[in-house]
């Protein structure tokens, strides 16, 4: 025997959470942060590198 098959093979979507964008923002602002601290101090290391060595 055949097995029956609803007609709509997927089902409607369900929406399991909201987007919590109060800590979308956090998360986003704390990786910017860090990105600018991290470009900071690499721009700081490579002036003190160029102290050291210089030509």
């Amino acid at each position: 025997m055949a097995t029956q098959h609803p007609t709509d093979p997927h089902p409607a979507p369900v929406q399991e959470s909201y987007m919590d964008y109060a800590q979308h923002e956090k998360t986003y602002s704390g990786f910017v942060t860090g990105v600018k601290w991290t470009v900071y101090g690499l721009a700081a290391f490579m002036v003190v590198l160029y102290f050291i060595i210089q030509p």
